[in-house]
């Protein structure tokens, strides 16, 4: 249903109906969809753009979208992108009507970082509704427990080491009762001539994060909550990141390559200490 509802590959999904909605017209969204925007809004406002539902025209752009275009833009065409980017400006959002308009066209919503941590709690929710005392919910990375183990033991997750040859575990934590998800540039990117693109585009300035960050990981309440600010401060950078995630109480995980190819760890103040 998520996947229905919120996918940009299907031309029926409501935010491809949106998508391809005239200035001026305005969709009623469901109430699943309007949750997620809302939430969407709130963490952009919070990260001061740096987390943007309206982004999709420049994934697109750099060839991690639908059409997946393998070449980067050129300056005119980035201009004209960026120019139809930014939710606060582009969107006109009733929450409590659940009426969504665009004020400019071409504008392009994109869920990518926050539908399939949604997705998770959905599931994670009918579950504790048939009245599983214990499970891990995980799609694509993204994770939520309940109860606990089998063995009544606390859920243990390890935070893979950001290689794409497979590095091992950085580190362990326990979620109990939370949600874990990770945004990071090591499994989606592509080279161009040497240099790393990855997929994760900062909508402020319409181009590929080029800082030291390798991924982040994120504990939240829900797992929509934990995707999208993990993306927000992977979109951040180590230094902005860590310390918007202190200003917030965000427990974060940090994650960053140094100059000899290691990764050093960091962590805000309300990450938990190891196991």
């Amino acid at each position: 249903a998520v996947d229905a509802a919120m996918s940009t590959y299907k031309p029926t999904s409501e935010l491809s109906r949106f998508n391809a909605l005239a200035v001026g017209a305005t969709q009623v969204l469901s109430q699943p969809t309007a949750d997620v925007l809302a939430l969407a809004l709130r963490v952009g406002a919070t990260s001061d753009g740096a987390f943007d539902v309206t982004v999709g025209p420049l994934v697109d752009a750099w060839g991690f979208g639908p059409n997946g275009v393998q070449r980067a833009p050129d300056a005119a065409t980035l201009a004209q992108l960026r120019a139809v980017v930014g939710a606060t400006r582009m969107l006109h959002f009733n929450p409590e009507t659940r009426a969504l308009s665009k004020t400019t066209a071409g504008v392009h919503l994109d869920f990518s970082a926050i539908a399939k941590g949604y997705g998770v709690d959905r599931v994670a929710d009918r579950l504790v509704k048939e009245g599983v005392p214990g499970f891990m919910v995980e799609v694509g990375g993204e994770v939520r427990t309940h109860g606990q183990r089998a063995d009544k033991k606390p859920w243990r997750i390890g935070i893979e080491q950001p290689n794409p040859a497979g590095g091992g575990v950085a580190q362990v934590v326990v979620v109990q009762e939370q949600a874990l998800a990770t945004s990071g540039d090591y499994r989606n990117y592509r080279e161009d001539k040497g240099v790393r693109i990855s997929h994760t585009i900062d909508p402020r300035t319409g181009r590929p994060i080029g800082h030291g960050l390798a991924s982040v990981s994120v504990l939240a309440k829900t797992c929509a909550e934990a995707d999208a600010w993990a993306t927000a401060l992977n979109v951040l950078g180590p230094e902005a990141g860590l310390a918007l995630a202190d200003r917030e109480n965000l427990a974060a995980f940090l994650l960053i390559r140094s100059k000899d190819g290691q990764f050093v760890g960091r962590r805000s103040r309300a990450w938990p200490t190891p196991p």
